[in-house]
């Protein structure tokens, strides 16, 4: 006990004397502003998912019959000036046509369904980089026997531009945001101490009717290109001066 007894007083004039680890506020402080950039285009390229379902006794009729329809779809394609890379298989499946009845067996319970045939369904991606041609080429897909287009979607080919584009107006509207801030509050914007960028995407935006209107004597199928979006989201932080 005389020994603990000794140590306290010297524990406690150590520890008054230890310097104190506090937060140093001579450090300038920080903003953190988010600015949004957007960039509308016109699309200049396109996919269309298009195919051949067929049906047969066996699924070796229903087989042969849709191999038939689709060696033909995937020709005319190509005499349509698409490019075999621009053509890809892109869904298959072979499946059972089922009939159900009401019928019950002796227990009561419904009877299983009966095979009554197979389907077989085949579709292919198709890149089309003339959007003139986009028209004409689901026109002539359904003359040749193509009865399933499971839709169309709009693209740029080389989206760097836009996207650059739409980054310069994110940061410009941080920095807006920032020197509104800056001169509310009366200080001054330090140097940048770091940029993220949290997202970028795109989405299809609708057109007018008049072009509508105006395109559909120029193709067999009318078709809506439309305008793409192109957004770039920013964080941008800025150390915070003094302005006296």
């Amino acid at each position: 006990m005389r020994i603990l007894t000794a140590l306290i007083p010297f524990a406690l004039c150590t520890a008054m004397t230890m310097p104190a680890f506090a937060q140093d506020f001579s450090e300038p402080g920080m903003i953190n502003i988010a600015g949004h950039g957007e960039v509308m285009v016109t699309p200049d390229t396109a996919y269309v998912n298009s195919g051949v379902t067929t049906q047969g006794a066996t699924a070796r009729e229903a087989l042969d019959a849709n191999t038939a329809a689709m060696s033909e779809l995937i020709q005319t394609l190509k005499d349509a000036g698409i490019e075999a890379r621009d053509i890809q298989t892109s869904g298959f499946t072979v499946s059972p046509n089922y009939v159900y009845s009401d019928a019950r067996d002796a227990n009561g319970y419904q009877l299983p369904p009966k095979i009554a045939g197979y389907q077989v369904y085949n579709t292919v991606t198709i890149r089309i980089r003339q959007l003139d041609s986009l028209g004409a080429v689901l026109d002539k897909s359904v003359t040749v026997g193509a009865n399933t287009i499971n839709g169309v979607t709009f693209s740029v080919a080389d989206p760097s531009k836009q996207l650059d584009e739409a980054r310069k107006a994110a940061f410009a509207d941080a920095r807006k945001k920032a020197e509104l801030y800056a001169a509310t509050a009366q200080f001054e914007l330090g140097e940048i101490r770091s940029i993220s960028e949290s997202q970028t995407y795109y989405q299809p935006q609708p057109v007018g009717q008049g072009a509508m209107y105006d395109r559909v004597a120029a193709a067999p199928v009318p078709v809506e290109a439309g305008e793409l979006s192109y957004s770039v989201d920013v964080n941008v932080s800025w150390a915070i001066g003094s302005d006296d």
